[in-house]
């Protein structure tokens, strides 16, 4: 993707997997987790929570093209190029089970949100990968 090419399910492949075994150690270790991780198609979600489902809960940060495509022009080093953003999109499967936030509200009120449907009753750690992943973590940390 850095590169300039749109990732496919096979290049996809080893990257979930790991993220599984990452999140199903945090769990055995009786932490939680957050993978921030653009998981676009249900058979991702699945590989994801192999052997750990009934432990996650998703959160689906839910927003247009034109705002995702403003971020990431606004985004200095951002690592995927603008011109694959469709690609992301022509690949989403959005999730039917997931809580759902729309990004038209400030991180403050995403993170807000996130904690009202999950922190009250949950102790987790984060780890993520990308931006996003970046952002939801030291707005939670700056928030707890």
């Amino acid at each position: 993707m850095k590169n300039g090419n749109a990732l496919n399910d096979e290049d996809r492949q080893e990257w979930l997997n790991r993220l599984n075994s990452l999140a199903s150690k945090q769990l055995e270790s009786k932490k939680g987790g957050i993978i921030a991780c653009s998981a676009l198609k249900e058979k991702y979600r699945k590989l994801l929570i192999q052997n750990i489902e009934s432990k996650v809960e998703w959160i689906y940060l839910k927003g247009t093209f034109a705002q995702i495509q403003e971020r990431i022009q606004t985004r200095e080093g951002h690592f995927m190029p603008t011109h694959l953003l469709q690609s992301q999109f022509d690949t989403l499967e959005a999730p039917t089970n997931a809580h759902s936030i729309s990004i038209d509200a400030s991180p403050e009120e995403i993170v807000t949100r996130v904690k009202k449907n999950l922190m009250e009753a949950t102790e987790f750690g984060v780890y993520g990968l990308g931006v996003m992943g970046k952002s939801i973590a030291r707005n939670l940390a700056q928030k707890k």
